[in-house]
């Protein structure tokens, strides 16, 4: 008997067809890797990522040849620059109102002050003229009770010059009491002590005092025609007029 041909299952043929439809799109399908990153990288990164995500693909694929394929997908990897130099700081805010301008005083308030400068500028002057006045008079006293002090010193040592001298015109002066009197009329010159009055010097009533007059031919004016006592004088200052005789022309 010939057996007539089955005809084929509809849904043997479905589930076939399904299987095989599954089986090549799970063998179709490629793998997709999704980066996401907020930073940006360039050509060099993306391509440097997608070569290492080729290499795991091909080691992962099955020992049959099949070969899947991998696909890397970099949406967006943003790289921040590095932000190089001292931070930036931001200038201070300009101040929104204007500084007012100084305020010139107005005429008689201007008068005002300049009259007031013009009388401490006077009372200025008046105080150094009186200072270097009180200086000046400072040291002129000063001066004046040295020189005093001094000749009253020196005064008291002139009776001790007037033996000197009448030692010496006796000729007592040798040796080393002359040495020493000539030691001593040396150290009280230095101090300014002058002698003064000699015989035939003319005569100056300020500063000769006459204890004895005559009259005589050979003089023409007045003049000490004996000295019985030396004058002596400090700088300027007399500390002892000399006594002298006189002898007027006849």
């Amino acid at each position: 008997m010939t057996e007539k041909p089955r005809a084929a299952d509809p849904g043997a043929t479905g589930a076939a067809s399904g299987g095989s439809a599954a089986a090549g799109q799970g063998a179709g399908d490629e793998p997709r890797v999704v980066i996401r990153d907020k930073r940006k990288i360039g050509k060099s990164t993306e391509k440097a990522a997608a070569d290492a995500a080729a290499a795991d693909a091909a080691a992962d694929a099955p020992a049959e040849g099949l070969v899947e394929e991998a696909e890397v997908v970099v949406d967006e990897i943003e790289v921040e620059d590095p932000v190089s130099g001292p931070p930036v700081v931001d200038a201070p805010a300009e101040p929104s109102e204007e500084a007012a301008p100084a305020v010139e005083p107005a005429g008689p308030e201007l008068d005002v002050l300049r009259a007031e400068l013009d009388e401490r500028t006077r009372d200025l002057q008046r105080v150094s003229a009186e200072y270097a006045n009180y200086r000046k008079r400072v040291d002129r006293d000063r001066n004046l009770v040295q020189e005093q002090a001094t000749g009253t010193v020196l005064t008291a040592l002139l009776p001790i010059l007037d033996d000197l001298d009448r030692a010496r015109e006796h000729g007592d002066l040798v040796g080393p009491f002359g040495s020493v009197a000539e030691q001593l009329t040396a150290a009280l010159g230095k101090f300014g002590l002058t002698p003064f009055g000699e015989q035939g010097d003319p005569f100056d009533p300020t500063r000769h005092e006459a204890v004895a007059h005559q009259t005589s031919a050979d003089v023409t004016e007045p003049t000490c025609v004996q000295v019985m006592r030396r004058g002596y004088q400090l700088g300027e200052r007399l500390l002892r007029p000399a006594l002298v005789a006189v002898a007027d022309p006849e």
